[in-house]
């Protein structure tokens, strides 16, 4: 579970008081989201990076019009919202396209991101980012924790979450992300979520004496 990465735990000071950013990243359905919840009943902030795309993509702001104008009116729903999973399967198909998105996306959720640390008072702050390395967010958190499973569960999960998805949508979207297993040897701290939540709760556990003992 813990790795050989970064050999100093960096604590950033708000109010006099140390704390610690833990990012956390994987691929598609390795459970990312779940190990954030697990650490957010133990009393971190989490910032999820979707949940902000999800916001700002809303129509009459900037980065809707903008995506409109890229992707045209055929990413649209019949009330006028992105159709997310249109926008996805029109991007996950083309690297230039998807290029594209996360040049018009990520600079606006970098922004609110970065907002949302320095007005925190949490002791602990959980980045759930999916593409925290490829996006340049690495340097943002203390420690990285890279949540994994087989490609089988990957699947399998994908399939639970996302029934509309094909087996094929869902393998372009697992390639067109850093492989797993580059990001796992990026990682400080790697937690095996191939089993059940309770095994995942232990691993978290471990990671929790280790950074903040409590």
């Amino acid at each position: 579970m813990s790795r050989q990465g970064r050999s100093k735990t960096y604590t950033f000071k708000q109010g006099g008081k140390k704390r610690i950013i833990l990012g956390v990243t994987g691929g598609l359905s390795t459970g990312k989201t779940t190990v954030a919840k697990i650490l957010r009943s133990s009393g971190a902030q989490i910032i999820d990076a979707d949940r902000i795309a999800h916001r700002i993509i809303k129509p009459s702001g900037k980065i809707y019009k903008r995506l409109v104008n890229a992707f045209g009116d055929n990413i649209l729903k019949m009330d006028k919202t992105i159709d997310r999973d249109k926008l996805a399967k029109a991007v996950f198909n083309n690297k230039n396209l998807l290029k594209r998105l996360n040049r018009i996306v990520h600079p606006k959720v970098i922004s609110i991101i970065k907002n949302q640390i320095r007005s925190s008072s949490k002791k602990v702050i959980v980045l759930d980012v999916p593409l925290l390395i490829e996006a340049g967010l690495r340097k943002l958190a203390d420690k990285i924790i890279v949540v994994k499973t087989t490609r089988k569960k990957q699947l399998e999960r994908a399939a639970n979450n996302k029934p509309l998805l094909k087996r094929i949508e869902v393998l372009r979207r697992i390639n067109a992300q850093m492989p797993l297993e580059d990001k796992v040897r990026i990682a400080d701290f790697v937690i095996d979520n191939s089993g059940t939540v309770e095994e995942t709760k232990v691993q978290i556990k471990q990671i929790r004496r280790l950074l903040w003992k409590s």
